[in-house]
């Protein structure tokens, strides 16, 4: 049996059943044995960068094991702002990528190139593996360092004739599994007499808390306390529900910021964030000020970052949440069933009737359904997104503001389609991140998959642009492009496609069309919105850096 053929034998063992990517000649022996192996789809994409993207979106959905692959060289170098993603978002993947055979190693190989080093500073492990008989046993302590404490990327380079090697049959071990991190029962009894004591307080939700939303919320409802979530988390709470004030940080609501800035809540109960700057709003000094402040998380290194921490709570959030509600309802306090009533303050952006992003968003929004995951890319309509579209349905949003990587949101969309096929998926991207990787509506259109990929077309880089415009009272030219139309392209791949170019070209008939096609289908939206979007305080920071 081939190496290759060992590493996807515990692959399939693990329950991966697609691995994202390009072939290559030196990956081909992972390509080639995928043909003997119809457990395991490859999805063949147009650049490996998007491939990494999907990875992601696939672990995140699917709670388990993901894989890219790469070949040597470029192949490899073009998958490193995904590992970086992943591990930003502690998601589990392995990134394999090819290597000249061992005999050319240091003779100018084509595409040779020393992956490990790369990979090491935006992964959990890095290694090459030199010899067939440590192949798997390499693969199987990546995988289990991977999943282990906090999940993260990892990354095994393997020198072509290794993969080809034939290796002795040999016993594939069982599945790797991660051990929860338990939390320290005296520091929740401690944080519970704590909480007691101070009659309000606000708790803060990172993305930490997807899968913890139930318990978050009964937590909330027994200190009746609001609930602020960072933009990054924006799709756990529902928009009626009683105890959510709003999101705080990049492109926040108003609601959010009074209380930080000027509430009265004696207690800041940070859960699931690494309070980085999306999330803070530039690092406000107002979140912690003068508050006690308890932060939860299962990764031990966000503690007394930036915020002084009074409690800080290691362990599992479902468990730190579970232990926390308990020791509270020892102490007395039950589920409040009267709670009050939080709104959400959004910004004013134009009138109802105006051909604008906001409007533009909002009406789409209200014939979709409700279930409908958005997986949101990076520009300026970002921050309108975050602002005026509405929580409809739990896990609805998948938004990477805190890494950033233009053109993420069109192969997040492929890999959440893939991880679970009957939830709607469309995807908000721009021009910019189009032209970026847009090509991978190819990918969706050949593994027929139905997502609608809406594209705020404005013919610049819209988020740059007001950004200049903002802080130097100037812009470039080089900003604007000619504009190009998009839905033509999709027209040419024949994929269906309809350009919107004012508002009342967007209705129930025409949204209903593109969401019941055996494919993708693009949605353009041409339109210059010179509206200053809602992004908060960005500006000013970056402004800060130009006196």
């Amino acid at each position: 049996m081939k190496a290759a053929r060992i590493v996807l034998e515990y692959l399939k063992g693990n329950g991966v059943k697609h691995i994202f990517g390009i072939p290559a000649g030196s990956v081909n022996a992972f390509f080639d044995e995928m043909n003997e192996m119809p457990e395991i789809t490859p999805i063949v994409t147009k650049h490996e960068g998007a491939a990494s993207y999907m990875a992601a979106a696939y672990a995140k959905y699917t709670n388990n094991l993901s894989v890219c692959i790469g070949s040597s060289g470029p192949g490899g170098t073009n998958l490193v702002t995904g590992a970086a993603n992943a591990m930003r978002e502690h998601l589990p993947i392995l990134f394999i990528t090819g290597a000249v055979p061992v005999s050319t190693i240091g003779l100018n190989a084509s595409q040779e190139l020393d992956a490990q080093p790369i990979f090491q500073p935006v992964t959990k492990y890095s290694v090459t593996v030199m010899e067939s008989k440590n192949v798997l046993e390499e693969v199987v302590k990546a995988l289990e360092i991977a999943v282990s404490g906090v999940p993260g990327p990892v990354h095994i380079a393997l020198p072509i004739d290794v993969q080809h090697e034939q290796v002795e049959a040999a016993f594939i071990p069982a599945a790797v599994k991660r051990n929860p991190i338990i939390p320290d029962l005296n520091v929740i009894k401690e944080t519970a007499k704590e909480l007691v004591k101070r009659e309000y307080g606000y708790i803060f939700a990172g993305q930490g808390i997807r899968g913890s939303v139930e318990q978050l919320q009964e937590l909330a409802e027994m200190l009746n306390w609001p609930i602020i979530t960072t933009p990054q988390a924006k799709g756990y709470i529902p928009e009626d529900y009683p105890l959510f004030a709003g999101v705080f940080g990049f492109a926040g609501h108003e609601s959010a910021s009074q209380l930080i800035n000027e509430g009265d809540g004696k207690v800041l109960l940070i859960v699931g964030s690494s309070l980085g700057e999306t999330a803070t709003n530039n690092y406000n000094v107002n979140l912690a000020k003068d508050r006690f402040t308890v932060q939860m998380d299962f990764d031990q290194t966000v503690f007394n970052r930036k915020y002084q921490v009074d409690i800080p709570i290691l362990g599992d959030i479902n468990l730190s949440l579970l232990f926390l509600i308990e020791e509270l309802r020892a102490l007395g306090l039950n589920r409040n069933t009267v709670m009050p009533v939080y709104e959400v303050n959004r910004d004013t952006a134009g009138d109802s009737q105006e051909y604008n992003t906001k409007n533009v968003l909002s009406n789409i929004q209200k014939y979709l359904p409700a279930s409908t995951r958005y997986t949101i890319d990076i520009g300026e309509f970002m921050s309108y997104v975050i602002q005026y579209m509405k929580v409809l349905d739990a896990d609805s949003y998948n938004i990477n503001v805190h890494f950033g990587a233009m053109g993420s949101g069109i192969g997040s969309a492929i890999g959440s389609k893939l991880a679970e096929p009957e939830r709607p998926v469309v995807c908000i991207t721009g021009d910019g991140c189009f032209f970026m990787h847009g090509m991978e509506i190819l990918t969706a259109k050949e593994y027929n998959l139905p997502i609608l990929f809406i594209v705020m077309n404005n013919a610049r880089l819209g988020m740059v642009y007001h950004g200049h415009a903002l802080q130097f009272n100037r812009t470039h030219p080089s900003f604007e492009q000619e504009g190009i139309n998009i839905s033509a392209m999709a027209a040419a791949m024949n994929i269906p496609s309809f350009r919107v170019t004012e508002l009342e070209d967007i209705n129930q008939e025409m949204i209903h069309n593109l969401m019941n096609v055996k494919g993708p289908a693009v949605l353009e939206v041409e339109l210059v919105d010179n509206n200053v979007p809602p992004m908060g305080d960005r500006v000013k920071f970056l402004s800060s850096f130009g006196k």
